[in-house]
């Protein structure tokens, strides 16, 4: 639930706090058992920050859901990462909940996708949603600061759901501008979901 003031800011969660100098929707895509979801158009410097908003990821197989950032407008996706990741997870039984820092998850200075959600369940009532901030990605000075949050309906390993909260943190170690950005699962499709653009001006 976020908590807004003046129509001002917004405080996802209680999590993060984003001072928010007007939220403008740039751009809407739905999955259909889709590979990836890319936005290659629309980042630029009219924005300092960029958020996303994926709602009701459903996979085509239980997996983990994925971002990567591009240089060159989406030819390739291949930005070197470093971050950190903690999981907090409850299972539905009451068998069993953990709050630990997910170092199978993080990067250390790689180009591989970031899983930004965890072990979503394949069955029908089951999905991810959460939301990803990307931080003056025009930026030709600084690296490209991004943080993300969310929460899936998961199934471990022997099938037992539980909900599986994801916190990531860290940056694109670029001092290139970012001008595109993609999602996907870490293998099959996007089964169904939205995700959502939102360019922010700051304060």
């Amino acid at each position: 639930m976020a908590f807004i003031s003046n129509g001002t800011t917004i405080l996802d969660n209680g999590v993060f706090d984003v001072s928010l100098g007007g939220l403008v929707l740039l751009s809407e895509q739905t999955a259909s058992g889709s590979a990836s979801i890319s936005f290659t158009s629309g980042i630029d410097s009219t924005y300092d920050i960029y958020k996303f908003e994926f709602i009701n990821i459903h996979p085509a197989s239980a997996e983990e859901f994925k971002f990567n950032l591009s240089t060159d407008g989406g030819s390739n996706y291949n930005v070197t990462k470093t971050t950190t990741v903690f999981v907090a997870y409850h299972y539905e039984n009451d068998s069993s909940a953990v709050l630990s820092y997910g170092s199978s998850a993080d990067l250390a200075q790689s180009t591989a996708y970031q899983t930004i959600a965890g072990q979503i369940s394949t069955a029908n009532s089951k999905n991810a949603s959460g939301s990803l901030y990307l931080f003056n990605p025009s930026s030709t000075t600084f690296v490209k600061h991004f943080i993300s949050n969310s929460n899936a309906g998961a199934t471990d390993g022997g099938g037992d759901s539980r909900s599986l909260e994801y916190f990531v943190a860290g940056y694109g170690n670029t001092t290139s501008a970012i001008n595109a950005i993609r999602f996907q699962m870490a293998s099959g499709n996007i089964d169904a979901g939205t995700i959502k653009m939102y360019g922010i001006k700051g304060s």
